[in-house]
């Protein structure tokens, strides 16, 4: 097994293991094309589709296991407990971005305090999106199935 699990840059020093998981070509290659550390994307655009995957799929859990789920407005009630959730996670990516980026020159501008603020302007609106589109789409389910 000391063959496949050895020190990061052979340094021993250093507190990560490269594996065959984590040092593959394909994690690498996996873990680079995720919205967040995609280089072409502007901040505002890398908010926007992790805000549609986020607000889609948080959906779900609220209407389905939410205190009204055996009630006619479960869903309306999983739609308004997302809209809450994801008000708090916009605030809490706000409350991020003021303490920990500058606008000094940094390489990505997502890492400068505008291009954060352009990231969660971005998440919010597409959190809001995915959350309707994922309310429209179980609310329709009968004429779409």
């Amino acid at each position: 097994m000391s063959e496949f699990i050895k020190p990061y840059n052979n340094d021993p020093f250093v507190g990560h293991l490269a594996t065959p998981v984590t040092a593959s070509a394909f994690t690498r290659t996996w873990l680079l094309n995720l919205p967040i550390y995609r280089k072409n994307l502007s901040p505002l655009l890398r908010g926007l589709e992790i805000g549609m995957a986020h607000g889609y799929f948080l959906l779900g859990p609220f209407y389905t296991f939410g205190p009204l789920r055996n009630s006619e407005v479960a869903l309306l009630s999983g739609l308004i407990s997302t809209f809450g959730l994801i008000i708090i996670l916009t605030a809490a990516l706000t409350m991020y971005g003021i303490v920990s980026f500058e606008d000094e020159g940094a390489p990505d501008p997502l890492q400068t305090s505008q291009g954060w603020t352009n990231f969660t302007a971005g998440f919010f609106v597409g959190a809001a999106g995915g959350a309707g589109f994922g309310y429209l789409l179980i609310m329709n389910a009968a004429f779409i199935l």
